[in-house]
């Protein structure tokens, strides 16, 4: 597959803007529309994308695509942890923390909640998932076109 100039010059000048929009979604989406699983997706399709144009041994070499298994899992454990951390201190599970009774911390306009930690988690786990299957799809047709 052969892709033009203008073609490749569009897709390497969309994938920061594309990552910056995955983190705004990330970032805001615990308290408005968006969430997680959607910063995880459209980061994701930056990466697609990439892989559209450039073709995966080119992206393989500029990306650390072989590290989105490890990003999957950190993701899931980040996750889980959310979950677990309230039952090891005598809490429920996913017990939102600060209390509504508290004042959560901020950095910046963010609020520092178990929210925030949570989507984090879903972030990494879709991302990785997602690169790791868009990686195996193109090796698999690049084995069928060899």
């Amino acid at each position: 597959m052969t892709t033009s100039a203008l073609t490749r010059m569009i897709s390497r000048s969309l994938l920061a803007p594309t990552l910056i929009v995955a983190l705004a979604i990330l970032v805001k989406g615990y308290a408005s529309v968006g969430d997680g699983f959607s910063a995880g997706v459209v980061a994701a399709l930056g990466i697609l994308l990439q892989m559209l144009a450039f073709g995966r041994d080119q992206v393989t070499a500029d990306l650390p695509i072989h590290r989105a298994p490890l990003v999957a899992m950190t993701g899931l454990f980040i996750g889980f942890a959310v979950l677990a951390v309230p039952v090891l201190t005598g809490g429920a599970p996913l017990e939102h923390w600060p209390p509504p009774d508290e004042k959560p911390i901020y950095l910046g306009t963010v609020e520092l909640i178990t929210a925030v930690v949570f989507d984090i988690g879903v972030f990494l786990l879709v991302l990785g998932s997602c690169v790791k299957v868009i990686d195996a799809l193109a090796g698999a047709a690049a084995e069928d076109d060899a």
